[in-house]
């Protein structure tokens, strides 16, 4: 996980999640709809997995 990432992961989560699929972007934009703070916390743990 870069500095650039979490730094985009904060300021607009659902473009750091750009290339761990669809289903994330639209998972973190969701919440992102819902609220700033669900946004980057899903964001930053979908960015911390290594699974992905």
């Amino acid at each position: 996980m870069s500095f650039w990432r979490v730094l985009l992961a904060i300021v607009f989560p659902p473009l750091s999640v750009i290339g761990k699929g669809c289903g994330s972007i639209l998972i973190v934009l969701l919440l992102t709809l819902c609220g700033w703070i669900p946004g980057v916390i899903a964001a930053l743990i979908i960015l911390n997995n290594p699974d992905r």
